[in-house]
């Protein structure tokens, strides 16, 4: 831990402990951030929370919540379990639970998500899969058959 508060070393090992951020629940509150002025390429992937200000081209990957801010931009595939995207998103989300469009949100890329949100104005340009509901089942539709060329000849007479 880079940070931590100093405590008298003459008090017992459980009262030093219970003033750490993983005991107070402090934990879901660490994030990564990509500033504005910050261009990450490669893969990029955390066990926390992620906010994306800045550019990010690879891949990216979080078992917790990405947020994609205004102006911000990701080149990449996305992995996470919950999102919410004001910035631009090229490239395929697999959201674990929920994400969030915001009226800003630009998405070029499927989707595959239990909940989705879309405020008016997101622009979304690709396929939206829901998995998980019971009793569905995707059909594939199959294009329809050419006639012979005779039958299209005299069509054509």
């Amino acid at each position: 831990m880079i940070f931590q508060k100093s405590t008298p070393k003459n008090l017992p090992e459980e009262e030093m402990l219970s003033d750490t951020p993983i005991e107070s629940g402090q934990a879901d509150e660490v994030e990564t951030v990509v500033g504005p002025s910050v261009n990450v390429e490669g893969d990029f992937a955390s066990e926390g929370n992620i906010i994306v200000k800045g550019t990010v081209s690879g891949s990216v990957h979080t078992s917790r919540f990405l947020s994609v801010e205004p102006g911000a931009k990701i080149m990449a595939n996305v992995r996470a379990g919950n999102a919410k995207i004001s910035g631009e998103v090229k490239g395929n989300l697999k959201i674990r639970e929920t994400i969030e469009l915001t009226s800003t949100a630009k998405v070029l890329g499927d989707i595959e998500v239990k909940v989705l949100s879309v405020e008016p104005g997101a622009l979304l340009f690709g396929k939206i899969s829901m998995p998980g509901i019971e009793g569905a089942e995707v059909r594939s539709v199959k294009p329809r058959s050419v006639r012979r060329s005779e039958e299209i000849a005299e069509i054509s007479q």
